[in-house]
């Protein structure tokens, strides 16, 4: 599984990033791409603990799902989003871009880091654990918008 740690899949993602624009359009879901981009701020700001979002450990999303957070295995079209990291407002595209690489740049730059906080509702991961996390949600995004 790729990782956002790993550079040539960093690089990776923040290419496919530069090939969205204000016009591309979902495959599939509900979100449109500003939104999109929005909503892949979530899970690096919590990687990042610049918010948890109210979220409580879960053991049953701990038993249940934590293990599809970073496998190989896709996930499926459509799945349900998280309701703190669903909008209905409109997102400006080119702000929202800017910030999603940003933290992404600042994720990337702990790559060396060895040991993380745990998350607010999956507990503890791995440092490899959090990194392919972090491209999983990304690469499924980018591949609802084409690219």
């Amino acid at each position: 599984m790729k990782s956002i740690f790993e550079e040539s899949s960093y690089n990776e993602l923040k290419s496919r990033i530069s090939n969205l624009n204000e016009n591309s359009e979902a495959a599939w879901g509900k979100m449109n791409v500003g939104q999109m981009v929005w909503h892949c701020q979530g899970p690096l700001n919590i990687i990042l603990q610049k918010t948890d979002y109210g979220m409580k450990p879960s053991w049953v999303a701990k038993l249940f799902f934590k293990k599809s957070l970073y496998n190989d295995k896709p996930w499926r079209k459509g799945l349900p989003t998280a309701k703190f990291l669903k909008t209905n407002d409109d997102k400006n595209f080119d702000t929202e871009r800017e910030q999603l690489v940003a933290l992404m740049d600042e994720a990337y730059s702990h790559r060396e880091k060895a040991e993380w906080e745990p998350h607010p509702a999956f507990g503890y991961f791995t440092a490899q654990q959090w990194g392919q996390m972090q491209y999983k949600h990304l690469d499924h995004h980018l591949k609802q918008f084409g690219v």
